[in-house]
This record gives C-alpha cells, structure tokens and sequence, in this order.
C-alpha cells in the first residue's frame, strides 16, 4: 500500500482541529473525500484543506469512494447509529472517544465490529504523545528488570483547565442551520438523571480510565467512590494500587493533566498538554534511587516536537499498513465503559 485513502464523516470542530488538519499533512496519507451535512461547511473545509471530493451524506461517500479508512468525529451518543454503517465496508474506522454513551450500545458496536472482519481504532489521543509513548516503554522495561523494584502505585490527576489551548483559532465556520440528528437509546439500566451523570462521567474522565489500564499494562477494578466526585480509587489484577484525582481544583489558561507510575525506589511521571496544544509533545522525568550507596538519579528524555493529536493520525495511518497494532481498539474502549459504570454504581449505590 503506498498512499492510504481515507474519508472523513463529519468536519465540524474537532473533526478540523483535532483531525483532519493533521491528517493533510501526514506522508503516505490522502484525504479524499469529506461527508458533512452542512454543505456550506463541507465545501469550505474542502477549499481550506485540497479535499477533492465533498459529499451532503456519508452514504454518498462510501458508495462512490474506494477508501482505505475512515475517520468519522461525532457525538459518542450516536455512534451506535453510525459506527456499525460505516463498519460494513470492512475498511478500519477511527472515532473520538469513548466507545459508546452505554455499556448496551458499546456492546452492539464491538459485536458489529467482529463482523466486520475488520478493526475501531478508538481516538485515545494520550496514548499517541510522545512522552506517553516513551513513559509506557520504560515503565514495562522497568518491569522486566525489576532494578527499580515492583510495581507499587499509579496516580493521575486531571484538573480540569483550559483544553483547547488556542486549537479552535482556525476553525472554519458556516452559516449552515446545525442539523438534526438521530442519537442512541439511553441506559436501560439507569434513569435519565443518573444516565446523565454517567454521560458526564465518560465525556470528561473517560480518557484517565484508559489511561490507568495502559500504564498498569492489565486490568482493574473500581474499589472506591469518594462521595465528593473527586477521588477513584482502583486496584489491578495482580494487586497494585491506582488512583484517579476528578478536578480537585481548575486552572483558568493552564492544563496540569500528570500521572505518577511508582516502582518501590523509583517512579517514571508523565505531565501531559493540554488536548489541542500543537507541535507540543508531554513531558517524562525518571527517577532512579536503587541504593547500595548509587546516586540517585533524575532523567527528562528530550523528546521530538510532535503533538499526540498529529501522532494518533500518523499511528491509524500506520497501522491501517499493517506496520503497528491499532493502539486502542473497540473491545478494550468497552472496558473502559465498564470500569466507568462501576465507579458509578459506588458513587451513587445505583
């Protein structure tokens, strides 16, 4: 395969600015075709980005386009309406997170999905920056070495802050009506105030769920809800200890997104940039106090200058090649769907 084709369904806000602007610029990648039901929209996103092709529905666009991928930045409310459609092509799909707005329709897409024959690569940007990268390779190295000891902790805290940092300033805009559209059954098993909540939930913290699960490298449970919504406390598989810290306080024109990886004489921390900050990689600082009289040690690995929005695109364009595995695929977003509705059942005994 040299260029991979790919589609986009839908080009509003994040579908420019967290996408499709990073997407144009990848080697070895094309942007063909765009679906957006706003046309004015479509057609000015396509002017802006040298997108050949525009279409009102992306049923147009899958009749008429031999494509390689696709890329379709929606509501997760309504994935489950339109994730199995695009599936049926048997081409690999990317989609923000999280899976699904309920474990029922979460459930219905991965099934959809292993039926298709084919892979959903759920958009886990964190998982894509660099210093994320980097922080997951030493922390499993350090776990096959055992030169820092075990495994003991995982800490993340997210304040909520500013996330856009400056990424919307170029967004295309249109005169367009917003359309109406179809959105997934709520929750069976919960009613409408505590779906909310739920949907809250996943919006805001979905990405530290995940996040817990790769830097564990297994998976975990919900042990704790703290009554305050700002305390989660997890336990993995083979016993080690997790927190997730819930906006303890906010910033205004920051974002102080960190997670803490502790091995018994030693941690690896990974400080994070705000989602839309560009050409802006995390940050990685290793400490080392192995004793025996060594000096401790404290490493920052300079790392490229490359954003994890850029990187997600790079890695769904390599693994659609076949040269990586998709870093998070449809299954494991469910767990992460689980782990969410037990953290809602501690919160709230429903």
């Amino acid at each position: 395969m040299t260029n991979v084709r790919i589609g986009f369904v839908g080009v509003g806000s994040m579908g420019q600015c967290a996408h499709l602007k990073n997407y144009v610029t990848v080697a070895d990648c094309q942007v063909v075709a765009l679906a957006e039901l706003r046309e004015e929209l479509g057609k000015k996103v396509a002017a802006r980005y040298g997108v050949p092709r525009v279409y009102r529905h992306h049923e147009e666009m899958l009749a008429q386009e031999k494509l390689d991928g696709i890329v379709a930045s929606q509501p997760f409310t309504r994935h489950g309406l339109l994730v199995p459609e695009l599936l049926k092509v048997g081409v690999p799909v990317f989609t923000e997170k999280p899976l699904a707005g309920s474990l029922e329709v979460g459930e219905r897409i991965v099934e959809a999905v292993r039926k298709s024959g084919t892979w959903h690569m759920v958009g886990y940007h964190k998982r894509s920056d660099p210093a994320t990268m980097y922080a997951k390779a030493e922390i499993e190295r350090l776990k096959q070495t055992g030169e820092l000891g075990k495994l003991r902790y995982v800490r993340i805290i997210m304040p909520a802050g500013d996330w856009v940092a400056g990424g919307f300033n170029d967004l295309i805009r249109s005169d367009d009506p917003l359309p109406k559209l179809d959105y997934d059954p709520p929750a069976s098993d919960m009613d409408e105030k505590l779906y909310q909540k739920y949907v809250e939930f996943v919006n805001y913290y979905i990405h530290q769920v995940n996040l817990m699960r790769h830097l564990l490298g297994e998976p975990y449970q919900v042990s704790y809800a703290d009554p305050s919504g700002v305390l989660l406390i997890v336990q993995s598989a083979s016993g080690v200890a997790g927190t997730i810290e819930m906006s303890p306080y906010t910033t205004t024109i920051d974002w102080q997104e960190s997670a803490l990886v502790a091995f018994e004489h030693g941690y690896v921390k990974l400080d994070l940039p705000a989602p839309l900050a560009s050409n802006r990689p995390g940050r990685v600082e290793i400490f080392r106090d192995p004793g025996n009289g060594a000096t401790p040690q404290t490493i920052v690995p300079q790392l490229p200058w490359i954003h994890a929005m850029r990187q997600q695109a790079i890695n769904f364009v390599r693994a659609i090649k076949g040269e990586i595995k998709p870093l998070c695929e449809a299954e494991e977003a469910l767990e992460d769907l689980r782990v969410a509705r037990q953290y809602i059942r501690l919160l709230t005994g429903r």
